[in-house]
């Protein structure tokens, strides 16, 4: 089985990073072109479904290959990868010196991930 994480690190490299992805790579059979079960689990979010890469051919590239073609088939169920995502288009309101958005403006899954972000950040400004 392969384990493949995702982390954020200091870029001086002191310190340990923090896990905020992780992809499980297994082979189902042994064999020239065995299939390859996909996991996806992203910060506190799994993937609950499981996907299955089909005869892929052992040995024929590279591992990161294997890997490119594991994530893009645990994300959309085929070998090809999502449509780029389009920017984020949030209003910022104004208020005299203050700039701010509302929650509900942001749209998901930008949302949940900002407000988990900002939930020990200070107090924020309510109106």
């Amino acid at each position: 089985m392969l384990k493949v994480t995702v982390e954020v690190v200091c870029p001086d490299g002191r310190g340990s990073g923090r896990e905020i992805a992780t992809a499980y790579i297994g082979r189902l059979e042994r064999s020239a072109t065995p299939d390859y079960v996909v996991q996806l689990r992203e910060d506190q979010r799994e993937h609950c479904e499981k996907r299955t890469l089909h005869a892929y051919p052992r040995h024929a590239s590279s591992i990161f290959d294997l890997v490119a073609r594991a994530l893009a088939v645990g994300l959309t169920g085929t070998k090809e990868l999502p449509p780029r995502p389009e920017p984020l288009s949030v209003p910022i309101h104004h208020s005299g010196n203050t700039d701010y958005v509302r929650l509900g403006e942001i749209p998901e899954p930008a949302a949940t991930l900002f407000r988990k972000r900002i939930e020990y950040s200070g107090s924020p400004l309510s109106r």
